[in-house]
């Protein structure tokens, strides 16, 4: 399995035009939207919690692109950022790579607050979909949780399932060799790829379909999450990095872009 296999060319021109400038994203005469710049935007980067996820390591692989796309980044490895009212009033987006550990109320009610009043919200994997996980608040907002990756680290295959999101847009399905996060979603999140377990490791859980990428709202802010992530290298993995640097540049236009509506009850 080629896990360093390269996009195809319309996802590698798609993803450059829109991260470069301010392009929509169109095919066959199609407008599918546009993706916000980055250029000035004002982001805060929170990082630590557990190593195993090399929260440092992946801190070295965002924030280096964000400045170089003219963002305006603070980067803390302390979640008392989230008690500075003035930056949090103040900041379009919050990157959070922070695997379990606890937030104190104060902490969690700065992130909380800006979130609903607008700030986007972005993260991956354990960073921000297994943190803190006594705070049902907190996982509300993000619109899923953690729970179980059977049989550790594995071969999987995401299944890209929304070809006309600008997050997805171009882009194939394509192999992992990672932990295949299995988890509790909100049915309310706008799923961009899934993945579907195997009875491996679990035979009650054959042919389970997961979701692995998602846009939601939380009040005014925009949420994306992506489960890939699970150490630094796999955003060697060419869709997983693309995919967390446009679902970063979606999630940092929320307080300026037009709210959608995705409630979609499945029972």
């Amino acid at each position: 399995m080629n896990r360093r296999r390269f996009i195809g060319k319309a996802g590698l021109l798609a993803g450059a035009s829109v991260l470069a400038g301010s392009v929509p994203f169109k095919a066959s005469g199609i407008t599918f939207g546009e993706l916000p710049v980055l250029q000035k935007k004002r982001i805060l980067f929170v990082w630590g919690g557990w190593e195993g996820h090399e929260p440092a390591k992946c801190r070295d692989i965002f924030v280096p692109w964000l400045k170089d796309k003219g963002a305006e980044i603070t980067v803390s490895d302390s979640l008392d950022a989230y008690l500075d009212d003035k930056l949090m009033n103040s900041v379009d987006l919050v990157i959070q790579a922070w695997t379990m550990g606890s937030i104190t109320g104060e902490q969690s009610n700065g992130l909380l607050s800006a979130v609903k009043n607008g700030a986007g919200l972005a993260g991956w994997h354990g960073g921000l979909g297994d943190s803190f996980r006594n705070n049902t608040e907190y996982q509300f907002m993000v619109g899923g949780q953690w729970v179980a990756h059977p049989g550790g680290v594995v071969d999987y295959r995401v299944n890209i399932n929304d070809n006309k999101d600008p997050v997805t847009l171009g882009l194939d399905d394509f192999d992992m060799h990672s932990e295949q996060y299995y988890m509790h979603v909100d049915p309310n999140v706008k799923v961009l790829a899934t993945t579907t377990f195997n009875g491996d490791h679990a035979e009650w859980i054959d042919g389970c379909v997961i979701p692995v990428v998602w846009k939601k709202y939380y009040g005014k802010g925009r949420v994306f999450y992506s489960s890939l992530g699970h150490v630094a290298a796999d955003f060697d993995v060419p869709e997983a990095l693309e995919i967390m640097k446009r679902g970063i540049a979606w999630a940092s236009g929320s307080r300026s872009g037009v709210q959608q509506r995705w409630i979609s009850p499945v029972y």
